[in-house]
């Protein structure tokens, strides 16, 4: 729901986004937009939400397979079309500063990650957790399923590795990551990334730049035009703002 700064009026522009963190484009997306925010003249008015999404919830803790083998297994292709794929994906990572280590990259089951970051975010520290978990992931090669490694992730971005150990043991926010999974199903979430605007508008897949700019923009632009403290109706698929590489239709 559309929130507002009591003393000024302003108006907040909160931007949800669902992703894994074995997904390619999903850390592209993420820096694509940050670097989008930079351009932005509101910036300091967004608050950005991550959401946990698993693109394989079956996916096993360590598959024994590379990164190449594993696409190739999973899409019913050679290892070499499968690597030739990836290398792909990796140079378009590099175009936004980005290093993606396919060939020692370990692909896993991200359950437990997810768990982390929630616990994260009501640290407010889930912005950071979520950067880190994507850094080790695709950058650093590290197995982001075991605990041992999430602990230490945690620590180094200032969460207490005595309460992740714990939470690890258990299943402390489990309920957390399967509500934000079953919201994806109701809103009718069918990839990550998907980032949803103030409930209302949605974009689809890792955009360029200029997409990102061109919706916030747009939607910073329509919610200022409103009356002040009305907040938006409750958005559904009719409402929502669908983009394309070829930029934003907001549907009335």
């Amino acid at each position: 729901m559309l929130q507002y700064l009591a003393e000024t009026g302003v108006k907040l522009l909160k931007i949800e986004i669902w992703s894994d963190f074995v997904c390619p484009f999903c850390y592209m997306g993420k820096r694509r937009l940050e670097n989008a925010l930079q351009d932005f003249p509101h910036k300091d008015n967004v608050t950005l939400e991550y959401k946990s999404y698993e693109l394989d919830p079956n996916a096993e803790e360590n598959p024994g397979l590379n990164m190449h083998e594993y696409l190739a297994e999973k899409k019913g292709m050679p290892a070499e079309q499968a690597k030739q794929m990836n290398e792909s994906v990796g140079k378009q990572a590099a175009e936004v500063g980005l290093t993606y280590n396919f060939d020692t990259m370990q692909h896993t089951n991200t359950f437990d990650a997810h768990r982390v970051a929630q616990y994260a975010v009501e640290q407010g520290k889930g912005e950071e957790m979520t950067e880190r978990l994507l850094h080790a992931y695709f950058t650093e090669s590290k197995l982001i399923s075991d605990h041992a490694t999430l602990i230490a992730l945690a620590e180094e971005v200032g969460l207490d590795p005595d309460k992740v150990t714990e939470l690890l043991k258990v299943d402390d926010y489990a309920l957390h990551v399967r509500s934000d999974e079953e919201q994806a199903r109701q809103i009718g979430v069918q990839g990550v990334p998907f980032f949803v605007f103030n409930e209302k508008y949605a974009v689809s897949g890792a955009q360029p730049e200029e997409a990102f700019r061109e919706v916030l923009d747009t939607v910073w632009k329509e919610e200022n035009e409103r009356p002040a403290l009305t907040p938006f109706p409750s958005s559904t698929k009719s409402e929502t703002t669908y983009c394309t590489d070829e930029g934003c239709e907001v549907k009335e």
